[in-house]
Order: C-alpha cells, then sequence, then structure tokens
C-alpha cells in the first residue's frame, strides 16, 4: 500500500501543471485513445500513472462540459484519492463547503479497473451528477418526502415522536425516488465525456458486468446493470 501511494505521489508530481489530483483521507465520434497500460493494471506504478493521465485528460473535458450547460455553477473539478485502508472498491462525487465539485476514487476501485477507459468512464460518470445538479434535486426530493410523510403522520393524530419518525422516513424515501433516473443520466453524460477525452466509453462500462446487479427493485438506488450498459451503448453510437 506505501509503495502504491508513494507511485501515485510520484504520478501526480508529473502532471503538476494540473493541480486537479490530490491524495486525500477524507471520506456520485473523437478517436479512442491507446491503451496506456496492459488491460489488466497489476502493478501500483501502472495503475498511478494511468490514473494521473486520465485525470489530466478527462477533467478539463468536464469543466468544459459542465460550462457549456449549466449557469453559475462552480465547475472547477478536484479529483481526490480516499488513501485510507480497508476502503471498498468505491467513487463518488460530493462538494465541498465552497460549492467546488469533488470527485473521489478508492485505491481499491483503482486496483480493480482494468483499463484506462474504465477509469476514465467513472470518473466522467461522476462528473456527469455534478453537471447534472443530482446532489440539490436529490436533498429537494429529501425534503419534499419530509414534509409530506410529516404532514400525513400528522393528520392521523401522531405525537411528535411519530411526527419525527415519518419525516426521517420521507426524507429516505424523497431521496431516493428519482435516483435509478439520475444513475442513467450521469451514465448518459458521462458517456459523452468519456468519448470527447479520448476514451472508449462502451468499454468502460465493461465494469457493469463484474459487480452485483441491483435488479429492478422499488426505491432501489441503482438500475439493473444491463440497462445502464444500454444507455451506454445507445448514447455513444449517437456521437
Amino acid at each position: 500500500m506505501t509503495r502504491w501511494i508513494a507511485a501515485l505521489a510520484l504520478a501526480l508530481l508529473a502532471a503538476a501543471c494540473d493541480e486537479t489530483v490530490t491524495t486525500a483521507s477524507a471520506p456520485s465520434g473523437p478517436t479512442v485513445a491507446p491503451k496506456q497500460v496492459p488491460d489488466q493494471l497489476r502493478s501500483g506504478d501502472q495503475t498511478a500513472r494511468a490514473f494521473a493521465d486520465v485525470v489530466r485528460r478527462v477533467e478539463p473535458v468536464a469543466e468544459r462540459e459542465c460550462r457549456a450547460r449549466t449557469n453559475g455553477v462552480n465547475c472547477d473539478f478536484k479529483i481526490l484519492v480516499d488513501d485510507r485502508r480497508g476502503q471498498p472498491p468505491n467513487a463518488f462525487q460530493t462538494l465541498d463547503d465552497d460549492g467546488r465539485p469533488i470527485i473521489v476514487f478508492t485505491l481499491a476501485l483503482l486496483d480493480e479497473a482494468r483499463n484506462t477507459d474504465e477509469i476514465a468512464f467513472v470518473m466522467g460518470h461522476e462528473a456527469a451528477h455534478h453537471v447534472r445538479g443530482h446532489i440539490a434535486r436529490q436533498r429537494q426530493n429529501a425534503a419534499a418526502g419530509a414534509v409530506i410523510f410529516g404532514g400525513l403522520a400528522t393528520l392521523t393524530g401522531g405525537d411528535p415522536s411519530a411526527v419525527q419518525s415519518a419525516q426521517r422516513i420521507g426524507a429516505q424515501v424523497g431521496a431516493r425516488t428519482y435516483s435509478k433516473d439520475f444513475e442513467l443520466e450521469a451514465d448518459a453524460l458521462g458517456t459523452v465525456i468519456t468519448a470527447r477525452a479520448g476514451y472508449d466509453p462502451v468499454a468502460g462500462a465493461e465494469f457493469f458486468n463484474r459487480i452485483p446487479d441491483p435488479g429492478d427493485r422499488f426505491l432501489g438506488t441503482h438500475p439493473p446493470n444491463a440497462q445502464r450498459i444500454e444507455t451506454v451503448r445507445r448514447t455513444a453510437a449517437g456521437l
């Protein structure tokens, strides 16, 4: 692990002209570029340098797409690597206190990526969540759910404790109401970002075939993997 982090630091120094990449301990028709490393990213050195290269190419494209599709939104993406031990394979998008979009990768996800297309697609997908305003929309849905469920509890004579419990449940239901749609929107726009950065989004979406399929559960947070892959293929074909 120490060697992996050291390799990542060296790779990021090579990309010092772009300060969007940082390691962190804190807790969403172009020509296809040739692979920067073999299909299976086994070496920590190779993975670190491949990741730095993907950031250098994808972040500017994500920023351009963000500025073209939004108004008054902070489009200065910052890419972080969560270097804590034992974290599962994951990537997510969040915002800092100033509204700057943050994309976080865990080391485990980078270790499991089979090629740079997969890393690029995940990065494009997470950037797309910000461009589409999914965090704000999810918060709005959660607030609406809390109001509705709390109101129903009040109308049926619930005491303050029951009303608070209903509000919590309503917020959870509201937050999940359109989460599948948000994921498909991010898959579609992420496909565009990935392709315009010079990577193959269809090859990048192959990682869906290696993760558990969530199926089509009521109030599930993610759509079926097959639906996501089809969204990527359809969007890529349209390019």
